[in-house]
C-alpha cells in the first residue's frame, strides 16, 4: 500500500511535470524526441523555431531531467532520459484528442 506521503510526493512531482510540459514549446520537443534521438538544427527544422528558443528550452528540459544529451563530435544528439522513457510507459498522450492516461507503471 502506498504511504500518503509517498501519494503526496507523486502527486507533486507530476504536477511539476505538467508545469513543465505546459509550455507549447517544450511540449513539442519532448513529443518529438519520443519519436527517437536528435539534434538541435533537427528540433529547430521541425518546430520552425529558432536555434536560441530551442536550445533554452532544451535546457530546461535537461535541468529538469527529462533529456539528456550526448555529444558526438561536433553534434549534440538529445534524446528523453531513461526516467522520462519510463514516464513514457505510466502516461499516454493522445493527440488528439488530448486525453490522457495514466497507468500503474509496476
Amino acid at each position: 500500500m502506498v504511504s500518503k506521503a509517498d501519494m503526496e510526493k507523486s502527486q507533486m512531482e507530476l504536477c511539476d511535470l505538467f508545469r513543465l510540459l505546459s509550455d507549447h514549446t517544450r511540449l513539442q520537443i519532448v513529443l518529438f524526441l519520443a519519436t527517437g534521438e536528435h539534434t538541435v538544427t533537427d528540433l529547430c527544422a521541425a518546430l520552425n523555431l529558432p536555434q536560441p528558443t530551442v536550445s533554452h528550452h532544451l535546457g530546461l528540459l535537461r535541468m529538469n531531467r527529462l533529456i539528456v544529451n550526448e555529444r558526438q563530435g561536433k553534434k549534440v544528439i538529445y534524446s528523453l532520459s531513461p526516467s522520462a522513457r519510463s514516464l513514457k510507459k505510466a502516461i499516454k498522450f493522445s493527440v488528439p484528442p488530448y486525453a490522457v492516461t495514466l497507468e500503474d507503471s509496476h
